[in-house]
């Protein structure tokens, strides 16, 4: 009775949740001030999703990418990696803007890098000035004004997703004068990060503990599009990525975090 009653109960609770996700979409910037509220979010930002392999857009930044397009800022997204590991990088490749057109970037807008000394794989070692200065590049082209990007954690402790880290913090110490922002996408403990849409409620209580504006929630207003988008990652979209997919916080909800000042004096 007691085991029956805490099933229940869980189901109640997930079903809640994705009711809350799907149909929330008026107010999907959880926070004392919305995400891109300032002056600036008047007008169009160019924003640089910065990521290490094909199929990070789809597993842990979708709730962000489709908040950004549907409400009309200029995404790019630079990938540092054809994930190459299993030698299957160049279908991985086709696979990501694929998933980028699925999640409405437009494809002009998206680079996927094959540097010899930036190939995917744990223990690679991806050098953080590298980073920065091809990071530096993009933003000149484009004319970026925000980036967005892993933690120092990188949701999964990848060595890759963590040195894109700290090429971005690197970019952000080399030109500190230049008026660019960055934020980063923060990583949950386990428990959290495999309770899917549940996450959702203590997601979007964190925020409000804060008054300055360095912490937004974003839920994803359509998650059955990054169920889609993922499924072009046809080579790596085996059962235990969907189980991931499904049950993963990332699909549901992110939170953004601006990467401190004191972050580009370290």
């Amino acid at each position: 009775m007691g085991w029956s009653l805490v099933v229940v109960s869980l189901i109640v609770l997930w079903i809640a949740s994705l009711w809350k996700v799907l149909y929330s979409s008026s107010s999907t910037s959880f926070s004392k001030t919305s995400f891109l509220s300032d002056d600036r979010a008047l007008s169009k930002r160019n924003v640089l999703l910065v990521v290490a392999h094909p199929d990070d857009e789809s597993m842990f930044f979708s709730p962000t990418i489709n908040y950004l397009i549907s409400r009309g800022h200029n995404l790019y997204i630079l990938c540092f990696s054809i994930g190459n590991a299993d030698g299957v990088g160049n279908t991985r490749k086709q696979e990501f803007y694929q998933a980028c057109a699925v999640l409405k970037v437009p494809l002009q807008q998206v680079k996927v890098l094959d540097h010899p000394d930036l190939q995917d794989g744990f223990g690679k070692v991806w050098d953080h000035e590298l980073l920065a200065k091809i990071i530096e590049e993009e933003v000149s082209s484009h004319g970026i004004d925000m980036i967005i990007t892993f933690d120092n954690y990188g949701v999964s402790g990848h060595c890759n997703h963590r040195d894109v880290h700290h090429g971005v913090c690197r970019l952000l110490h080399n030109v500190s004068k230049r008026s660019v922002e960055a934020w980063e996408l923060t990583s949950t403990c386990i428990l959290r990060k495999y309770s899917g849409p549940v996450d959702i409620w203590l997601s979007m209580l964190l925020p409000l503990r804060y008054a300055d504006g360095m912490t937004h929630c974003l839920l994803n207003e359509h998650p059955r599009k990054s169920f889609h988008a993922m499924a072009e990652h046809s080579s790596q979209w085996i059962w235990f990525r969907k189980l991931f997919v499904s049950f993963s916080s990332y699909t549901y909800v992110n939170t953004l975090r601006k990467i401190k000042e004191e972050v580009k004096k370290s």
